[in-house]
């Protein structure tokens, strides 16, 4: 069978999302509005649902589209800007060059007789996974990993994997540590706070949580990368990822470095110029972690370590200093994210700064650069349609008046159930609504303050109902066609989303196993913050 393009799945989404607003009748909460560390919500108010006239969807389903787009317009325009900037990064061959040089290093690693063992790659893999699952636990990491699909997918092919695999290594492994996150504000901090419990408290038993979902992701990976090495035509996009082989075979031969010119010198001087101003305009950076905040000395200590390090990367190659320019990008958006509250629209300007300046070290004209920009995002001009499209389906259910429906009468299915059948609800109400709606902390202010009420009634812990929010929030999140972030990613590693559900849906069945088996000790245990 050919397989439909995604855009033909989600917009027959839509379509079915609108008939169902004819056979679903119309309902509402009632809502307050709280504030919650400095921020103001609308909440359900719980026992509040009154059945409403509905409001069938006809010819909305056209207008859904450009509904759509201003729903996450900030996604689309942070897809099409990653994908100009690295557009322009690529026209200069560095993560190529950088990707062999690396692969080259791992091979003299070979060597080392226990390294040979454990496997070089699989050591990569592993470090690779173990930071961004970390990143997605601590601070939430999601849209983010969009702009790191473009390094991963080309490394993987490199590598001798697939596309599927540079998705797991960065993607995948952020939102399993999103779903075991311990510290993460935008689920945890957001249902904490309308559950009335202490910030972040449960931290021991999430962390346990983290490492074991962890454990079995990146076991996944190595299992699954290496059944890919091992017969290539194994994999579920080896016809697929002829683009990235061919674009890995057309750079195997693009391997010398150029040497730097006074463009590259010029653009170090004021780059390393931009960097000593941030260390006197911005001296202190206020990190927080949790409950925890750190007053460093950021800016300071990565001008000390770049000035001297990109000196040297300039002194070697124009390539060399344009990868050291993408590693200080990298470091900037960790600390913008985690001192300065960047989302994607800071996120989305730090990459296109890196995609000019790398353009100038290139010594490439101006009006190339705005060319190659362009270019870039024609290319990646599919993925920010079908997040467009998307977008359309929670606004054909909210405009249907039927979203509040389902969530009431998903709610009663709870009634009578025990103890560990609520829990198990609970885990599966949030997973299916989580379908529809993906961000966690709209989700949070739709569920927590009902779903708190009720479990003080069935005597079950109001910091299990959260984790059992944690887990349905993250997993589902991997599958659900309303994400922009997964929608982003695949267009990104260029993975039609029928071949991605096929591939992803086994590793999805282990991980809501293992997140309704992690519900049950603290129903039957007492564990620290439960």
């Amino acid at each position: 069978m050919k397989i439909p393009h995604t855009f033909t799945i989600v917009f027959s989404l839509v379509i079915l999302c609108a008939v169902f607003t004819w056979l679903v009748p119309g309902g509402e909460f009632e809502r307050k509005t709280v504030e919650i560390d400095g921020i103001t919500r609308n909440i359900v108010v719980a026992d509040s649902f009154q059945y409403t006239e509905n409001a069938p969807q006809t010819w909305q389903v056209f207008t859904a589209f450009f509904k759509g787009f201003n729903k996450v317009s900030n996604i689309i325009i942070f897809i099409l800007m990653i994908g100009g900037a690295f557009w322009i990064l690529n026209a200069t061959n560095a993560i190529n060059i950088g990707i062999f040089s690396f692969l080259r290093s791992t091979e003299k690693l070979q060597r080392n007789k226990v390294l040979k063992k454990i496997g070089v790659n699989n050591i990569v893999i592993t470090l690779i996974m173990i930071m961004f699952s970390l990143f997605g636990a601590v601070f939430g990491m999601s849209e983010e990993t969009i702009a790191f699909i473009i390094i991963f997918v080309p490394l993987a092919i490199s590598m001798g994997y697939d596309s599927v695999t540079g998705v797991l290594m960065c993607y995948v492994a952020a939102h399993v540590g999103f779903a075991g996150a311990m510290l993460n504000p935008f689920t945890i901090g957001i249902a904490q706070g309308l559950s009335g419990l202490p910030t972040f408290s449960g931290l021991e038993y999430r962390a346990l949580c983290w490492i074991i979902l962890t454990i079995i992701a990146i076991v996944f990976t190595l299992w699954y990368a290496h059944r890919v090495k091992k017969n290539p035509k194994k994999s579920f996009m080896y016809d697929l990822d002829s683009y990235w082989r061919e674009k890995s075979a057309e750079t195997e031969n693009i391997q010398e470095k150029q040497k730097s010119s006074r463009a590259t010198w010029f653009v170090y001087s004021v780059v390393s110029l931009a960097l000593i101003y941030c260390s006197f305009a911005f001296t202190y950076s206020i990190i927080t972690i949790g409950n925890s905040t750190f007053n460093i000395i950021l800016f300071p200590i990565i001008a000390a370590i770049f000035i001297p390090f990109g000196f040297y990367s300039t002194y070697k190659s124009v390539h060399s200093y344009i990868l050291s320019l993408l590693w200080l990008t990298i470091v900037i958006l960790v600390v913008g994210v985690l001192g300065y509250g960047w989302y994607v629209g800071e996120i989305a300007g730090l990459f296109f700064a890196m995609g000019l300046t790398s353009g100038f070290a290139f010594s490439i004209k101006f009006d190339k650069i705005i060319r190659l920009f362009l270019e870039g995002c024609k290319d990646i001009m599919n993925a920010a349609l079908v997040v467009g499209i998307a977008g359309g389906i929670i606004i054909i259910l909210e405009d249907g008046k039927i979203i509040d429906t389902i969530l009431y009468g998903v709610s009663q299915t709870m009634s009578n159930a025990g103890q560990t059948g609520s829990v198990g609800a609970m885990y599966f109400i949030q997973s299916v609504i989580n379908i529809l709606i993906p961000s966690g902390s709209a989700k949070a202010a739709l569920t927590i303050p009902m779903m708190a009420e009720f479990s003080d009634i069935i005597g079950i812990s109001r910091q299990l109902t959260v984790l059992a929010f944690q887990f349905g929030d993250g997993f589902t999140n991997m599958i659900t066609p309303a994400s922009g972030v997964l929608i982003g990613c695949l267009g990104m590693a260029r993975i039609p989303y029928t071949k991605w559900i096929k591939f992803i849906l086994p590793f999805l069945c282990i991980l809501l196993i293992m997140g309704f088996v992690l519900l049950l000790p603290p129903l039957f245990w007492q564990f620290n913050g439960f």
